[in-house]
């Protein structure tokens, strides 16, 4: 298998990326359009695992040998609420607030205070999964949420999570897509999030646009893209990174994120790179997964635990080195 890195890779990039305050990319978006028609398209292997992830996209892929290609996303969400799991979940993030991405519960504190909501707001979290770290900040808050996610089962474990904390009147989840027109009016929400998921979706500046138009004037938007290239990375680790789920992923360069939300029509408050949290929760589940190996393998099957294993492993690797950064941003919708 081939797998062709981009450019930018082979460009000089910013080895690491500052906290807060940066200034605003000066490309334009002619040629970002460019660049982006001109990146190639991939064909990956696929593995049954998944997190919410130069540019270049990925929708068709071939499966390797001892590769078992499979939507993880879906499969997971039925062992979800398991023991087993929620143990896992425990020792790699520290709390189990039924994260399926790198979130920990002390980011989303931090996240949380950054969108400053209240009793009054409405959040809308996209790609909601099973709804976990939208009905913690439901309750830490007293906002009002709503969750979208593409898969039935996340979202039927979310509404009856939402039942059972008695969140069901202020809690509503529902099956969409993410990249595509959301059926909200314009104007409908106070702040949006959207953790670890972004590379997932297609066609980002009219993803920005959508969002754009469902936020109020004014209104937060808040979300991580968790694989950004800061560095040299090698096909095979590509291939691997890219691997955990069937469906869209898009690999961007520094700067795109902020470039494209500036011409969607919104004001970049905030970078921040979270990338350290990435590199100690691959490590964290890694570590978490390889004391159980037993368990899963019994459940996974020896390819999926450790094609798992490879994943995890190649994702801390390439966090740690800063060679794929995970970058916090928020902006506000202009007027």
């Amino acid at each position: 298998m081939s797998v062709i890195v981009p450019i930018w890779s082979a460009l000089p990039l910013k080895a690491d990326v500052p906290a807060v305050g940066r200034e605003s990319p000066k490309m334009t978006h002619n040629r970002l359009s460019q660049e982006i028609e001109a990146a190639p398209q991939l064909h990956r292997v696929s593995m049954s695992y998944g997190y919410q992830s130069g540019i270049f996209e990925s929708e068709k892929m071939s499966e390797p040998k001892n590769s078992g290609a499979s939507d993880h996303y879906g499969t997971h969400y039925g062992t979800f609420a398991s023991d087993l799991f929620a143990e896992i979940r425990e020792e790699a993030f520290g709390a189990d607030i039924g994260q399926n991405g790198w979130l920990t519960a002390d980011e989303q504190d931090l996240f949380m205070g950054w969108l400053g909501l209240s009793e009054t707001d409405h959040l809308l979290d996209l790609a909601c999964g099973t709804g976990g770290p939208t009905l913690r900040i439901a309750q830490h808050t007293g906002c009002r949420v709503t969750g979208i996610d593409l898969h039935q089962e996340g979202v039927a474990n979310a509404t009856k999570s939402a039942k059972d904390l008695g969140l069901e009147a202020r809690a509503g989840f529902h099956e969409g897509n993410a990249a595509e027109r959301l059926l909200f009016d314009d104007a409908s929400f106070d702040a949006i999030i959207c953790i670890d998921a972004i590379n997932h979706l297609p066609n980002r500046l009219k993803v920005f646009q959508e969002w754009h138009r469902v936020l109020k004037p004014g209104g937060w938007l808040l979300f991580t893209d968790p694989i950004v290239l800061t560095g040299p990375v090698t096909n095979e680790e590509i291939a691997i990174r890219a691997s955990i789920s069937i469906g869209f992923f898009l690999f961007v360069p520094l700067d795109l994120d902020e470039a494209l939300l500036n011409e969607a029509g919104f004001d970049v408050e905030r970078v921040e790179n979270r990338t350290q949290n990435m590199a100690e929760n691959a490590s964290g589940w890694f570590n978490a997964r390889t004391k159980r190996a037993s368990d899963l393998r019994a459940i996974e099957g020896d390819d999926v635990f450790d094609d798992t294993q490879t994943f995890l492993q190649t994702a801390a690797n390439l966090a740690e080195e800063r060679r794929l950064s995970r970058l916090a941003i928020l902006a506000k919708r202009r007027p």
